[in-house]
């Protein structure tokens, strides 16, 4: 720990040791492909769709918004850059945020071989747990169909669950869609049509004795397929190698959940079995014949240039916490880097009780309040899957807000703790949901806490808030480049 120069005042150590940290619980370990048989395929091998021209260098090609797509996320699909796009689009307000869906392009595309398929499997709302999953009841889907899932039932998350539960419970924690998994689940094992299930310790194919049984086979599925969404989204994932060592890149014109679909495969299958599983004949069928064409159920999520409402630290005006965690992710291992960590004063470090209160960001109503965990919901419809939402982990037990409470900025949330996750020091973790999907803390909508401007480092946790010049480096020490006073 660094020590602070007296230049005349009090002297006084803070110690928020080894806290960035931070891992939820349940998450996944990691995302090494291994291969896999799928148990159910519909239909023959696809037609291959045609190939990509090879464009000539920074060649204007039309491109027609989609929605949630941000110019840096553009400008890395396309090879090119943010100014280039915006030289070419004089039409885009120079404070855009997130682009009209539909509005016509022109982008200046440069060429990269081994670009994957055109073909587009789901929208971006039938992805995520958002406003299209709300009226879904996946118990009473389930019910109906005649395969093994329906009779399943497990001890998870501290309580008995039905196979259907089990689903819900993966897709409230990841923000992913019950559709979505049960269509994997049918496609992969016959879950809703077949009697028997296959090897339960590894039905999905991630062959890790970490996460064996259904509930662990989901979390893993869930986790790799936000990684693939969410890496297309920001523009961080622009190629992914196959188990066989042949890479792919994603087709600069696909949607995210697709993306996070092919990803998700590419984990799993040898190229064959992968071609089959994204084409027209695979998943895409399987969902269809489930729950109807997904196209028609096509509703844009995320609004043109979304903007964050104004929020304050996650603690009292006047205290002064250690950002000990910068971008990294909201829930689960690697993509999305939708939160960061703060942390109390303390005179020791390491998981230890604290009397400091986090407080709330906003006004809300808490629509979860469990172990480590509290939901506060900003647009009081009560729904978590619907407007903007804080996710708070590392709520400690005692004292911690109970569900419905209605809540003003400031009011106290919990005390920082290390429950609710795998952590090495008492803090508190925020991040943000619109409509289901995680924002990432950097940005066009990056993390605004009082005119602080969230950023990412050069790798997760690592980063900096920045206001009017000056800069605060987040940092698992005690130092004064890593606090920031709330409401200064």
């Amino acid at each position: 720990m660094n020590n602070f120069p007296l230049r005349g005042l009090l002297f006084f150590v803070i110690a928020s040791l080894i806290l960035s940290a931070c891992m939820p619980q349940a998450a996944g370990a990691d995302l090494v492909p291994v291969t896999a048989t799928p148990t159910l395929v519909a239909g023959p091998s696809p037609t291959p769709l045609p190939a990509r021209p090879a464009y000539n260098p920074g060649e204007l090609v039309d491109y027609a918004a989609q929605m949630g797509d941000t110019l840096p996320a553009l400008a890395a699909h396309f090879n090119t850059t943010v100014d280039q796009i915006r030289q070419a689009n004089p039409q885009i307000p120079a404070d855009a945020t997130t682009m009209p869906p539909g509005m016509p392009m022109k982008i200046p595309i440069y060429y990269l071989s081994l670009w994957g398929s055109p073909l587009k499997i789901i929208p971006d709302n039938l992805f995520v747990n958002g406003p299209s999953a709300v009226g879904f009841d996946s118990s009473a889907f389930v019910a109906g169909q005649t395969g093994w899932l329906k009779d399943f039932s497990d001890y998870v998350g501290g309580d008995w669950r039905s196979g259907a539960q089990i689903v819900d419970y993966v897709a409230m924690n990841f923000s992913v869609s019950p559709r979505l998994l049960l269509a994997i689940l049918e496609y992969q094992t016959g879950a809703l049509s077949q009697a028997e299930p296959p090897d339960m310790s590894y039905l999905l194919g991630y062959r890790s004795y970490s996460h064996r049984g259904l509930y662990l086979q989901l979390v893993w599925a869930a986790n790799t397929l936000n990684n693939g969404y969410y890496g297309w989204r920001t523009g961080r994932l622009t190629s992914f190698e196959h188990s066989d060592g042949s890479l792919e890149r994603p087709d600069p014109w696909q949607n995210p959940g697709t993306v996070g679909i092919q990803y998700y495969f590419s984990r799993l299958y040898l190229k064959e079995d992968y071609t089959r599983a994204i084409g027209s004949e695979g998943l895409a069928l399987t969902f269809r014949n489930l729950f109807g064409d997904p196209w028609a159920m096509e509703v844009p999520h995320i609004p043109v240039s979304l903007k964050q409402p104004a929020f304050t630290f996650p603690f009292p005006a006047g205290d002064s916490w250690t950002y000990t965690g910068g971008p990294h992710t909201g829930w689960g291992t690697g993509e999305p880097l939708a939160a960061i960590d703060f942390a109390p004063p303390a005179s020791v470090g390491g998981c230890i009780p604290t009397d400091k209160w986090a407080t709330a960001i906003a006004d809300g109503v808490v629509v979860r309040s469990e172990t480590g965990i509290v939901v506060l919901d900003l647009d009081d419809d009560r729904d978590e899957r619907t407007g903007w939402v804080i996710f708070h982990l590392h709520v400690g037990s005692e004292g911690r807000v109970p569900l419905g409470t209605r809540m003003k900025s400031g009011d106290p949330v919990g005390h920082p703790s290390c429950e609710g996750g795998r952590t090495t020091g008492t803090h508190i973790h925020i991040a943000r949901k619109y409509n289901g999907e995680w924002i990432p803390a950097e940005g066009p909508l990056a993390f605004n806490l009082e005119g602080w401007i969230a950023h990412n480092g050069d790798r997760a946790y690592a980063g900096t808030l920045t206001r009017n010049g000056k800069t605060i480096i987040a940092c698992d020490c005690s130092n004064l480049e890593s606090q920031v006073t709330a409401g200064k």
